[in-house]
């Protein structure tokens, strides 16, 4: 089988846009123009979208000269779907239907470890993510991590990371206590809100901050000496008094790490809340946020989500760190999963219907589970790992040229003089990295580094239940 290359161009992403117009658009659609890219894969990927037989090859082809590589294993299952979820979730399910799923999942393992000749790749760093993976049973959760030991070379110092809810932790400390043993280093706990009125609106279950201090207890005893806390702002119900006490409560609990996720209303229950949240609202919730994590002793350049009470740490997890500083490839695995090899863009069984039954029946067939993988040309690659970059709100220069063989501000020299002239971003090292005036503007500066379909979709888009204000760069 030959190497893989490029695919070619298509006409929609060649086209050239005046870089104000393009940033008035993100702006405009600050709800879906953010990290998660591409947009609207229908219209604006679909040259590069492979038929079935094609996906089948090139899922294996996209890894013959990758040495270094990410893993995401998805869990999707949960007690409850949570009404801002976007993502890939199964609930209420039989322990039969839980059990087939990871005999599914190791299968899956095993396929890629046949035929991609995954023991001669090494990880660099392995997310078991969800869903709610704590949920399931303990002894799959081993067989997933023995599963991937086997079938990779591990990178000496490795960590995995794992995430859990505070009812889990603090009612299954053996649980817990279990992941640790196995070798999960890095624990992340879904908070979201300490505002607990705001908590029960969006489907979660809390019984206070004793349980969450409870939760907490059971974490450290169990020996996580990284321990991460999510949570959320941005919704419609959400004042800023609520939001300092939800971070106040937060950093008492003293967690290493604190991640900051901005409310993406696309795909979940609670849509047509959009309408109700202006990005000078958002930028109101960030602001406050971020002056109370950088007083209590949290590190985090402009526009990062994560931050890190730990010198040299940057706070998010390895498998994160990789793609987000360097670009570096990952399979993902499990139900809906998302893979970016150096080539291919793929997306799982269950990434649109959400249901079990469509990924089981490729594997019971003996196929991987790909329901969509796109054959990516250079400058659509390109957003997808810029897009991610802005998860620490920089782009690492040196990383970018070594992934592309391209430098970034030739590449894209009309959107960076852009930024640049207009204080949006600026040179810090080997980085360009978002100023504070960029932070309250992010959703434009984003949109700036998308592929020519991307941003033509989003300037065409009409407003509907986005309302964000357009403002001007000058």
């Amino acid at each position: 089988m030959n190497s893989m290359t490029w695919n070619q161009l298509a006409a929609a992403d060649r086209r050239a846009f005046d870089p104000q117009i393009v940033f008035d658009a993100g702006l405009r659609h600050h709800h879906i123009a953010n990290t998660a890219y591409p947009i609207h894969h229908r219209t604006t990927m679909r040259p590069y979208r492979a038929s079935r037989e094609q996906a089948q090859s090139l899922a294996v082809a996209a890894w013959q000269q990758v040495d270094r590589l990410g893993l995401y294993v998805h869990v999707p299952f949960c007690a409850a779907r949570c009404k801002y979820c976007e993502y890939t979730v199964v609930e209420r399910h039989e322990q039969s239907a839980e059990d087939r799923y990871f005999d599914a999942l190791l299968y899956e393992i095993e396929m890629y470890r046949k035929r991609a000749n995954t023991g001669e790749k090494t990880l660099i760093g392995f997310d078991i993510g969800g869903g709610t993976p704590s949920f399931a049973r303990t002894e799959n959760i081993r067989r997933v991590v023995d599963a991937a030991r086997a079938a990779f070379r591990w990178q000496d110092g490795m960590r995995i990371s794992i995430e859990t809810t505070p009812i889990i932790a603090d009612r299954e400390p053996a649980k817990i206590q279990a992941f640790k043993e196995m070798g999960i280093d890095r624990i992340s706990m879904g908070v979201q809100t300490t505002h607990f009125k705001l908590a029960r609106s969006l489907g979660r279950e809390y019984e206070g901050l004793s349980m969450l201090q409870s939760a907490v207890k059971h974490i450290r005893d169990a020996g996580f000496d990284r321990f991460n806390i999510d949570l959320m702002y941005g919704f419609a119900n959400q004042s800023p008094e609520t939001w300092r006490n939800t971070l106040a409560q937060t950093i008492a609990l003293g967690p290493e790490y604190i991640t900051l996720y901005q409310m993406r209303y696309k795909g979940t229950r609670i849509q047509e809340q959009a309408s109700m949240v202006s990005k000078e609202q958002i930028n109101a919730l960030e602001s406050i946020a971020r002056s109370a994590l950088l007083a209590a002793g949290y590190a985090g350049a402009p526009g990062k989500n994560t931050y890190s009470k730990l010198p040299g740490d940057l706070g998010a997890s390895d498998y994160l760190t990789e793609r987000v500083v360097k670009g570096t490839p990952y399979l993902g695995l499990g139900l809906g999963a998302q893979t970016f090899s150096p080539f291919t863009l793929s997306y799982n069984h269950g990434a649109a219907s959400k249901t079990l039954k469509p990924y089981l029946a490729a594997i019971d067939a003996g196929r991987l589970p790909v329901q969509d993988l796109y054959h990516l040309p250079l400058d659509v690659a390109m957003a997808k790992m810029i897009s991610v970059s802005f998860y620490f709100g920089e782009i690492h220069l040196g990383h970018f040229q070594a992934r592309f063989g391209v430098a970034l501000p030739e590449h894209l020299g009309p959107e960076v003089r852009f930024l640049l002239r207009n204080g949006f971003m600026r040179y810090v090292g080997p980085c360009l990295r978002l100023t504070h005036k960029g932070v309250q503007y992010k959703n434009g500066v984003i949109a700036l580094f998308y592929a020519g379909a991307v941003k033509d979709y989003l300037i065409h888009l009409k407003a509907g239940w986005d309302q964000a204000r357009s403002t001007k760069a000058a």
